[in-house]
């Protein structure tokens, strides 16, 4: 597949939506149960970029097709340096390696903004992001069971992490998204992902 990697915009809130739209009615992937409207999903993009990168994958013909991003695993100032991770892709695309060139770039693109841990919840079954987080040398690290009920059935949530960097004695806080968006390390850390996408 041919396809470019390149940091979100609030532009991209219809695109991510309708994306995302599909794992709200239809699976427990996601715990949301109504759709987020497209005004909301702008306003998210909007309200959290310039802290955290928003990274789209988009191909000539489909357009986006797939997105990732991260956001702080709590609010209170000591788990600045700890981020949770999002990834969706296309439902028509699925296994087609764009998860993998998205967490790539995502996850570099965290490492270079100087985060360490990174956290991802998936909800159980599902093999794929399993598999996904396997491969990224993620390891599980607790399982709450029975954590919510969609789709007629009560489901699992098993915790997912993988440290980034060193954990110095006195770290820097990382540094925003908005002070990255023309350096050389984020054009290093999307190529990156495109490059595992060409090598699928």
């Amino acid at each position: 597949m041919h396809a470019s990697l390149r940091i979100a915009t609030p532009a991209d809130g219809p695109a991510i939506r309708s994306i995302y739209a599909p794992y709200v009615e239809s699976t427990a992937i996601t715990f949301e149960t109504e759709v987020p409207t497209t005004e909301e999903m702008t306003d998210q993009i909007e309200q959290t970029h310039e802290a955290f990168p928003w990274i789209v994958c988009e191909t000539e013909n489909e357009g986006v097709v797939g997105y990732a991003t991260a956001s702080s695993l709590r609010s209170k100032a000591a788990y600045a340096w700890a981020v949770e991770l999002t990834v969706y892709v296309d439902d028509d695309i699925q296994q087609s390696g764009v998860g993998t060139a998205l967490y790539t770039s995502l996850l570099e693109t965290l490492r270079e903004q100087g985060y360490v841990d990174a956290y991802a919840a998936v909800t159980l079954p599902n093999s794929a992001s399993v598999s996904l987080h396997e491969n990224f040398a993620f390891e599980p690290v607790g399982t709450f069971p029975a954590a919510g009920h969609k789709q007629g059935s009560w489901h699992d949530v098993q915790w997912w992490h993988r440290q980034l960097g060193e954990h110095p004695a006195d770290p820097e806080p990382p540094t925003p998204m908005e002070t990255m968006k023309d350096s050389s390390a984020l054009e290093t850390a999307l190529r990156s992902g495109e490059a595992a996408l060409a090598d699928e």
